[in-house]
């Protein structure tokens, strides 16, 4: 079993500004200083507002870049965007070694997981998140929040070895995303439930789930999300082609790899260090769906 919980944490508080390098950060903050100063030169001396005017506009869309670059990392949007350019492989004709996307079945391999909250069962990955409304201090993570806004305050994310059957040649494959391995889930959390300004009374199987991992189960504003993927759904992974006594297995690359620029959708490159494993949009999934509580805000 793979523990997924400290990447997704530290994932929702980054304070980088990725994909943008830093340096990068500092070159044009220094030339925004420079540009800044010379416009305003030239608009004291020569009384023409025209160049400061441009100067704003250029830099209003160089900040539109980075926030729609940053916004898109976050959400791994240019990671999504690589994985559906990349053409569904031929398990069979896949070479050693070689970077593949398959869709197929999952099926569960020796250890299998349960979700936490809505305890689904027989599942390859799954992924529940606390959040909450301000700034009250919850025990077990201690993280940094700021007031008025959501803040991931628990996490509980895992991901296991399972088995993929190629829906183009039909052989099966073990997917390694278990202890140790390096995993980027592309799954989307369900809403299960979200207390109001208006109701802000836990349920009792809420209560319970918070008072098992020594969470204060008073009333305050929460939004429980869980994810998972359970046996017989069809998913698509991305990862090393590597066989080993007739079993193939799909594992992660060994380097580092780049979506490139995607030009079209105006994203930096963005690495991906490790198995993708997404859902496939096109079968009917037994990811969980919105239930329990949900209330407006």
């Amino acid at each position: 079993m793979n523990d997924l919980s400290n990447g997704a944490l530290l994932e929702k508080h980054c304070c980088s500004c990725k994909p943008i390098p830093v340096l990068g950060l500092y070159i044009l903050v220094t030339l925004f200083l420079i540009g800044l100063s010379v416009s305003i030169f030239i608009l004291i001396a020569v009384r023409n507002a025209a160049l400061l005017v441009s100067f704003f506009i250029l830099c209003s869309l160089v900040l539109a870049f980075i926030f729609w670059n940053r916004r898109n990392w976050r959400t791994k949007g240019a990671i999504l965007f690589f994985l559906r350019s990349l053409p569904e492989a031929d398990l069979r004709q896949a070479q050693e070694g070689q970077l593949v996307k398959i869709t197929g079945f999952a099926s569960c391999g020796s250890v299998s997981l349960e979700s936490s909250y809505e305890r689904a069962s027989s599942c390859i990955y799954a992924s529940t998140l606390l959040y909450e409304y301000g700034g009250l201090d919850l025990k077990p993570m201690k993280v940094n929040r700021s007031c008025f806004q959501w803040s991931l305050v628990y996490c509980e994310r895992f991901s296991t070895d399972f088995y993929i059957t190629d829906k183009k040649s039909g052989l099966r494959a073990i997917v390694k995303a278990g202890a140790g391995c390096r995993v980027i889930p592309l799954i989307v959390e369900s809403n299960l439930v979200n207390t109001t300004s208006h109701c802000r009374v836990l349920s009792p199987p809420l209560r319970k789930w918070l008072s098992e991992r020594n969470i204060s189960d008073e009333a305050r504003l929460l939004r429980l999300e869980e994810g998972y993927v359970q046996d017989g759904s069809i998913v698509t992974v991305v990862g090393i082609v590597h066989r080993n006594n007739d079993v193939t297995m799909i594992v992660q690359p060994p380097e580092v790899v780049s979506t490139g620029c995607l030009w079209q959708k105006l994203l930096l490159p963005v690495d991906i260090d490790g198995v993708i494993l997404s859902v496939s949009p096109m079968a009917d999934l037994s990811i969980n769906r919105d239930s329990g509580q949900n209330m407006g805000w």
